[in-house]
């Protein structure tokens, strides 16, 4: 655990504490110790800062008004959804208030006929489609979190879940977002309609990780529950097979609802926890599922089978009811909360490769757990490519968090190595900022700050997070490599 102890000025509080006790509720401002501590730290529990102040505005104006309190008193703000996000991107700073959307929870409008909702971001994910489902429609994203989490968060972080090769991320699902900007306006990006007038700043707009923003309404897309969904379980006695397989499915214009793998590891680790049904004797487990009509199911789910069984698969299960699809999906759903079974603590890392890359990482991963003498349980959307390993230490045992998070920190340099990226929907936050040295040069790290500056010129929201100063990039590696030059030839080198 790498904590903070509260160390900012007792008369800066008192000063920011009184500004805000003239515009808010004194219900929706906490300052002692007792109710900030929560505060602290997202789901990247590693990592904690106290907070200065937490505010939880009720509605749109008390959102205004915060933002104005901190505008003309240099406070920074780091917004908060339901505190579920893996990457530290809701770690408050110590000199600056935390700002969470969770009390604006209302659904405000379900249209059956345009397939949308109009939702406050403290509505939950799941909460949408529960909704929804008199309609006989829902929202497709479905992050693990989906019970808890929030959409402002999942538009923050672009969030997605076990279905968004089908379906696609939050990007793909939501039409309009309503902002607070920093100067204390109200702005409305993308548009009710196809496509909205202007550069596509909805697009910048989603996954900005709270740097640009605070959300304060959002406009999703709803989809009809399909007729029928079937899973296929299928086992694979060696990981490198399974990887394969993958590919085979894709290359035979298969699109599936889901593709979902598992290695022995984290089956074994999953299994006692919700009894899904896994084979426990694989090397790995892939699950595919269809969904459409009872027709194109029967049709999808014979398809799949067909690719698998020429594939190398040892055994296929399919789901024969939708207690017994939920069943195979509890498992893939559970992974991160079954970690607790088998590791005191446990990493969970979020990067993306190009699907023909897969075998190789995997076999990477397998490389690096001998390196860093440290267990890793694999579990990802294997059909985009979207990797989540989940390396398993014990924080009590000196020197373990260190070598995890180095572990973590190859791991995203090898993604990048592939062609891959350091992120897909976990977002940057301060876990990766320094792996985004190994991504990006310092002119598209400039090309990011300026973006920040046109929206957030004094730099108050969620501050030192997402992207690396290039005298970080410095610190991080003055000897990295990159194709083959030096990514900051200007700088000193020690």
């Amino acid at each position: 655990m790498k904590t903070h102890s509260a160390h900012f000025n007792p008369e800066r509080q008192r000063q920011v504490l009184q500004a805000l006790l003239k515009v808010l509720p004194a219900n929706c401002v906490l300052h002692e110790l007792e109710d900030t501590k929560p505060y602290e730290c997202d789901g990247l529990a590693a990592y904690t800062e106290l907070p200065m102040i937490v505010v939880l505005p009720e509605d749109e104006q008390q959102i205004l008004a915060t933002l104005g309190v901190c505008r003309e008193l240099a406070v920074p703000i780091v917004p908060r959804g339901a505190g579920t996000g893996l990457s530290g991107g809701a770690m408050p700073t110590s000199d600056g208030i935390v700002l969470s959307t969770a009390k604006l929870k209302r659904i405000v409008q379900l249209d059956k006929n345009a397939r949308t909702a109009i939702v406050q971001p403290g509505v939950r994910n799941l909460a949408i489609s529960e909704a929804a489902a008199p309609l006989g429609l829902y929202y497709a994203p479905d992050p693990s979190s989906q019970i808890a989490c929030t959409i402002g968060g999942n538009v923050s972080e672009n969030s997605g879940g076990v279905h968004c090769l089908k379906y696609g991320l939050t990007l793909h699902n939501v039409l309009r977002v309503r902002i607070a900007t920093i100067d204390g306006e109200m702005i409305e990006l993308g548009s009710a309609a196809l496509d909205a007038p202007g550069l596509d700043l909805m697009s910048v707009f989603i996954g900005s990780e709270g740097m640009l923003g605070i959300v304060t309404e959002v406009t999703v897309k709803l989809v009809p529950k399909p007729e029928c969904a079937q899973v296929i379980m299928a086992s694979f006695d060696d990981v490198i097979t399974a990887c394969n397989a993958v590919s085979d499915i894709i290359k035979a214009g298969i699109i599936p609802a889901g593709l979902e793998m598992m290695d022995q590891r984290s089956v074994h680790m999953v299994e006692p926890f919700v009894k899904a049904g896994y084979d426990l004797n694989a090397a790995a487990i892939l699950l595919c599922e269809s969904d459409g009509s009872e027709t194109e199911v029967r049709d999808e789910i014979e398809r799949m089978s067909r690719v698998l069984q020429q594939a190398g698969a040892t055994a296929i299960a399919v789901s024969n009811s939708e207690a017994e699809r939920l069943r195979f999906w509890s498992g893939r759903k559970n992974a991160f909360p079954a970690a607790g079974r088998i590791s005191p603590d446990y990493y969970c890392m979020d990067g993306t490769i190009p699907r023909k890359k897969l075998a190789q990482v995997l076999q990477g991963i397998a490389d690096l757990e001998i390196k860093h003498q440290l267990r890793c349980a694999n579990v990802f959307h294997a059909g985009d490519g979207n990797l989540h390993p989940l390396i398993l230490f014990d924080t009590n045992t000196p020197g373990e968090l260190d070598r995890a998070e180095q572990f973590g920190t190859d791991i995203l340099a090898m993604c990048v190595d592939v062609g891959g990226t350091i992120t897909g929907e976990h977002g940057v936050g301060i876990e990766k900022i320094n792996a985004m040295c190994l991504q990006f040069t310092s002119e598209e790290n400039d090309a990011f700050f300026a973006v920040k500056r046109a929206f957030d010129p004094a730099g108050l929201l969620n501050p030192t997070k997402t992207i690396p100063t290039l005298h970080r990039c410095a610190e991080f590696g003055r000897e990295h490599v990159h194709h083959g030059q030096q990514k900051f030839p200007d700088l000193p080198r020690f």
